[in-house]
């Protein structure tokens, strides 16, 4: 994933310097990213990496420093291009730790984000994924963008960028570094193919291709394969190079391909249906095996995933978007599929970061009283357990000591659970023993085990594992092969199997003497069943598209305990919907029987390639791979570089009172993880003279939990009113006179800052500052001959002004905020802000802010929103007459009684000068309340 966003320090600067500023609007609340960990980064120098990582993950480091080199040695390869400079790569053990990074700026990394290469400093920065073959892919996948950002001038050091490479479309930016990382046999981007010729009634253009419609990453991939397998794997950097030059993709085909983007779509269109259409006579539909309970259709959600049937077989749970703003885990009839209940909502536990829901699926226990799930709260893994019955979270077990935690399974007599996780970057098998509340660490080593489910009798646990076929000298991963745990023994053994393809996700029948599970062998992801006395494998599926969740790896199987009923994820359409099989012939399944020679549906088309450079070097496992700790290791040190150089402005004028110049500029300075940031923002006005310069100068510190900052700030407020009228000249001339009163404000703070976040949804803050507020009012006259035009009057008059206040102000706040935002709003959640501010000095007095907001969704799709809030001046000067009156007239306070509102027969003169509307009145004052329901 590529990341243009840039950083959000000199927003959170102009939020966090001073107490008026921070009451803004729709500015002082958010939720927070907390540093719920304190990493102490080192550096492995390697040819051309430097690889940031902290202790508990340095094995894992050095082995992805390996694959750095070799991903780069295949990269210069097919791209025939070399790096400027040294390339960041910054590490993070799991996920949790991953989304406390600073490094990408202050936006939401969601748990989909599997890693971001950002502009600014051209920053790889990734989490382990686990499974060795997901940690290569990342790796090679971010490191396209690198490759990307520099050939196209993007990254140009000194907080420069060009612009054209930022134009260029998400599919392509994308689909490239998918490409470049799988190659052209991908059996989940085949299967998206092959489910878009099937469903859509046309194809996509290339400019559709833009369209949020169509998922970047697979066709893009999927058109990019077309184009390399017809022209050669080398025009895939041409076609980078020059579109990077004017940001026209467009352009770029026609000048590299010859053909324009409507006929190479045509053409491609053609490719796929002669490479799929086949293998729809040649498979079969998934009503075919089983009944579908969970589509669109029935409960309005296009994602439907991770299904786990109860023991009896007469409920299942799975993982929805039913709820729009979160992924719940829901409770249906597993005949009907009607939906019994939400009975995990995200948005309603805030301290849960995470269900996991991309990666695991939830467990029933024996009994079918109890469900064990995944979770992530405060920053750590941990397994949740809810009670069916009572509807409501029975424990919840902290697993400080892991990354992640995926796929639980129940021992049969309820007492333990098992499953994998993420330790140390690395995917092993664990234990938990409920009642004597330890943990065992089944596996210890760099192989990836997942998928794990105890055996109806107890005294074994099959898992997915690629130890039987992976090379870790070389790091080559392999296919996932089934393997049994002997809980008594503690040997590993492993289950036959395909020579070729995945095989995960293992399910044990009812009787024990069976596993189902899931296998690509050959292109397709189908179920499949191995009888273990006698080896003997049976197809239970043959579909079209495959037997899916999210990744290629996620979890879409599940078998009943106590019955005959066994449920799956299909992708169709493109949506994922949850079938059902209880017919026996369907579940005893078929003899395997070996597959024709010729296009496979794992391939991407067209079916003739005319290049395999990009092949064959993925295939080569040595091309540039660094020998084993060959690495230097260096200690990471903290130091400020130039990161961002705003857009700088220019204006310049001529009037009748002269010339005019003004124009402004920005700077950021960060550290390499972002967590030390020096910002600055000028503005100046030239006005004859040098006048009217307004500048920011902030630090703040992120590094640990407790946030802090400074700032330095001059801010000029500048008011003029103008006036015209004619004068009688001394020689009987009539003068034009023409007058300017100007006034001035002059804003000099110096302000210290502090932010405490208790967790993602509430914090605290604290700022002090002195403050000095100066004034100046002065009158231009300029008077000109209406004779001769010529200017005869020029002065400038310094009017009496109020004097200066000096000020020092404190602020202290307690923030909340749990809403979930939609395109404009908040639809649904609670936010609160409690805010104390005094202030001492020439004007001596404190304000008190509360507001509350409820945002609530009775029905879909519409959203009520209540609102009390009160702000009020209290204290001996809080009437004082230098500080402006509060308004209640704002649009985002009271609708319709803004200043111009009001018509001027609402006024009644009170004297010669003042006119008076009780009305109006009442808008203005000192302290306000508010209540609103909308």
């Amino acid at each position: 994933m590529r990341s243009f966003c840039f950083h959000s320090f000199l927003t959170a600067l102009l939020v966090l310097s001073t107490p008026l500023v921070r009451r803004a609007e729709a500015q002082y609340f958010g939720q927070n990213r907390v540093q719920y960990d304190n990493f102490k980064f080192e550096i492995f120098k390697t040819d051309h990496f430097d690889i940031y990582f902290y202790p508990e993950e340095r094995e894992a480091a050095q082995q992805a420093a390996r694959m750095a080199e070799r991903w780069y040695a295949r990269h210069r390869f097919i791209l025939q291009h070399e790096l400027n400079g040294r390339q960041p790569i910054l590490l993070y053990a799991s996920h949790p730790h991953f989304e406390q990074t600073n490094a990408l700026g202050g936006g939401d990394i969601g748990e989909g984000t599997g890693g971001v290469t950002e502009a600014l400093l051209r920053r790889i920065v990734v989490p382990f994924a686990g499974p060795i073959a997901e940690t290569d892919h990342v790796i090679g996948h971010e490191l396209v963008h690198a490759f990307q950002y520099d050939m196209t001038g993007v990254n140009t050091g000194g907080g420069l960028r060009a612009e054209a490479g930022l134009q260029l479309p998400l599919w392509f930016i994308e689909g490239m570094a998918e490409f470049l990382s799988l190659g052209p046999n991908d059996p989940n981007t085949a299967m998206w193919m092959r489910d878009a010729v099937k469903s859509q009634k046309k194809l996509p253009s290339v400019r559709q291709l833009e369209d949020s419609r169509y998922f970047p990453y697979r066709y893009g991939q999927a058109l990019l394969a077309y184009i390399a397998g017809r022209w050669g794997d080398d025009k895939i950097g041409d076609l980078l190079k020059q579109a990077g030059k004017s940001g026209d993709l467009d352009r770029a085909i026609r000048q590299v391909l010859h053909v324009g983007p409507d006929t190479l779509a045509n053409d491609w269109h053609k490719a796929l249906h002669e490479a799929y259409d086949p293998f729809i006579k040649s498979t079969a539909a998934p009503e075919k095996y089983g009944k579908q309970i969970i589509s669109k259709k029935q409960v309005g959600s296009e994602l439907n995933v991770g299904p786990v049937l109860s023991p009896d077989g007469k409920n299942v749970i799975f993982f929805s978007e039913k709820g729009l703003f979160a992924i719940d885990l829901f409770l249906a009839d597993a005949e009907s599929g009607k939906i019994k209940r939400n009975i995990l909502r995200a948005e309603r536990n805030p301290h849960w970061e995470s269900l996991e829901f991309i990666s695991s699926a939830g467990a029933w226990d024996a009994n079918g009283d109890r469900i064990a799930f995944a979770l992530v709260t405060k920053g750590r893994p941990g397994l949740g357990i809810l009670n069916v019955q009572q509807d409501k979270i029975s424990r919840e077990i902290r697993l400080p000591q892991l990354g992640e935690v995926f796929n639980p399974t129940w021992s049969p007599d309820g007492r333990r659970i098992a499953f994998s996780a993420l330790a140390n970057g690395m995917s092993d098998i664990f234990i938990y023993d409920l009642q004597a509340d330890s943990l065992q660490r089944v596996t210890n080593d760099f192989y990836s085990d997942l998928h794990p489910a105890w055996s109806p009798n107890g005294k074994q646990i099959v898992f997915a594992t690629d130890r039987f076929s992976a090379d870790l000298e070389v790091l080559q991963a392999g296919n996932y092969r089934l393997a049994l745990y002997d809980v008594a023994t503690g040997k590993i053994s492993a289950v036959p199997g395909f020579q070729d393809g995945k095989h995960i996700n293992p399910q044990w029948s009812p009787d024990g003497k069976s596993i189902y599970f899931v296998s690509d062998r050959d292109g397709i992801s189908n179920i499949y069943r191995i009888e273990l006395a006698s080896g003997n494998l049976f197809q239970v599926t043959n579909l079209y598209t495959g037997v899916s969740g999210i990744t290629a790896s996620s979890p879409a199987l599940s078998v009943a305990q106590k019955t005959n009923r066994l449920s799956f994820n299909v992708y169709e359409d493109g949506k994922y919907n949850i079938y059902t099989v209880d017919a026996p012939e369907v579940l005893t399944g078929k003899p395997v029987t070996e597959f024709a020679d010729g296009f496979k549906p794992a391939e991407l088309p067209p079916l003739a390639r005319v290049s395999t450079r990009l092949d064959s070097v993925l295939h080569n496992a040595t091309m540039g791979l660094a020998d084993a700790n060959k690495e230097r290791v260096v200690p990471y040190k903290s130091k400020l570089a130039l990161t961002y150089i705003g857009q700088p402005t220019l204006a310049a004028g001529y009037d009748s009172y002269g010339a005019h110049l003004g124009g402004g500029i920005s700077f950021l300075w960060s550290d390499m993880f972002g967590n030390h940031n020096l910002g600055l923002v000028t503005q100046a006005q030239i006005d004859g003279a040098f006048r009217d310069f307004a500048g920011q100068l902030g630090y703040t510190n992120m590094t640990h939990r407790l946030n802090w900052g400074a700032v330095a700030q001059q801010i000029p407020y500048i008011v003029s009113q103008a006036g015209e009228f004619y004068a009688q000249g001394n020689n009987g001339d009539v003068i034009d006179v023409q007058q300017e009163l100007r006034f001035r404000q002059l804003n000099q703070e110096i302000a210290g800052f502090v932010a405490y976040p208790f967790s993602r949804t509430q914090r605290v803050e604290f700022s002090a500052g002195v403050q000095r507020i100066s004034f100046t009012e002065q009158l231009r006259t300029q008077g000109f001959s209406l004779y001769t035009g010529q200017k005869v009057i020029d002065n400038t008059q310094k009017l009496p002004a109020p004097g200066s206040l000096y000020l020092a102000n404190t602020d202290l706040a307690l923030v909340y905020d749990s809403s979930v935002f939609g395109a404009t709003s908040p639809l649904i959640g609670q936010s609160y802000r409690i805010d104390f501010s005094p202030t001492i000095g020439t004007i001596d007095m404190h304000t008190l802010l509360v507001d509350y907001r409820r945002y609530f969704m009775p029905i879909k799709p519409f959203t009520f929103a209540g609102r009390l809030l009160h702000f009020g001046r209290y204290g001996k000067d809080a009437e004082d007459g230098r500080l402006t009156p509060l308004f209640l007239g704002y649009p985002g306070l009271v609708r319709g009684y803004g200043s111009n509102s009001f018509n001027t027969n609402e006024f009644v003169a009170t004297s010669d000068t003042t006119f008076d509307s009780p009305v109006f009145d009442r808008l203005i004052g000192s302290r306000l309340a508010i209540a609103n329901f909308e």
